[in-house]
């Protein structure tokens, strides 16, 4: 069956610029648990990183995906005010393109799959994907969130979650990042290139947006070299 990696990476809205009702919700935790007010700044300086980890409060700056066997991708990313033109390098292309246009392309392309291959996907990427999509008034083609075991997705929406599957849904108590899973099976993680998640609004910011759509396509290839491992030797059934 037609299978696709896919793997987004997302940016937070200025805290600065929410409504006061807005950083009065989002705040009130830090206010309740805070000790102190050094506590407290502290506490609101790492919430204002975080405001990407939420499609309430973030946007999807890039979107890539991999065909697992041609091996061969795009990934859609934002590059705002620039003039920036379509490249292609060793086999994947990177296409400017607004956020909505990006999802648009992103649900189009899915069409043409039946398995889909991601890492945390279900706890991160698809809702992020399908709520920023609602807001821009675009449905979904695939329900990727379908039942929370794979014998209970749709045939032509099987979504294997690396992270549920190398813990079992789990049950296994070895739970770590991508960057573990690719040390423990000698793959290249793309964190050894220097740049991390915790880089990425940095780097929007900065006008790096390319530099953005490479470490995407990192985490791309990781991905489907560790979908191979699980594929060949922890895959029963479905």
């Amino acid at each position: 069956m037609p299978r696709l990696v896919f793997d987004i990476e997302t940016v937070g809205d200025d805290f600065d610029s929410f409504d006061e009702t807005t950083q009065g919700y989002l705040t009130r935790w830090i206010k309740r648990e805070s000790k102190s007010d050094k506590e407290y700044k502290k506490a609101l300086e790492s919430l204002k990183g975080e405001t990407g980890l939420s499609p309430l409060t973030g946007q999807i700056v890039a979107i890539g995906i991999l065909d697992c066997d041609k091996d061969k991708g795009v990934v859609y990313y934002q590059a705002p005010g620039g003039d920036t033109k379509d490249t292609e390098e060793d086999g994947i292309k990177y296409k400017p393109m607004s956020e909505k246009d990006m999802l648009e392309s992103w649900w189009s392309g899915a069409r043409n799959y039946q398995e889909f291959v991601s890492y945390n996907g279900r706890g991160f990427d698809v809702p992020y994907l399908m709520i920023r999509s609602a807001i821009h008034g675009i449905r979904p083609t695939k329900d990727l969130m379908r039942g929370r075991y794979m014998y209970q997705n749709a045939p032509d929406a099987r979504h294997v979650d690396l992270y549920d599957q190398l813990t079992f849904y789990g049950a296994s108590r070895s739970r770590g990042s991508l960057h573990l899973w690719c040390r423990a099976f000698g793959i290249e993680s793309p964190k050894t290139q220097g740049v991390s998640g915790g880089d990425v609004g940095r780097l929007f910011k900065e006008g790096n947006f390319l530099d953005i759509a490479k470490y995407n396509v990192g985490d791309l290839w990781a991905t489907k070299k560790l979908y191979e491992y699980w594929n060949s030797y922890l895959r029963f059934g479905g």
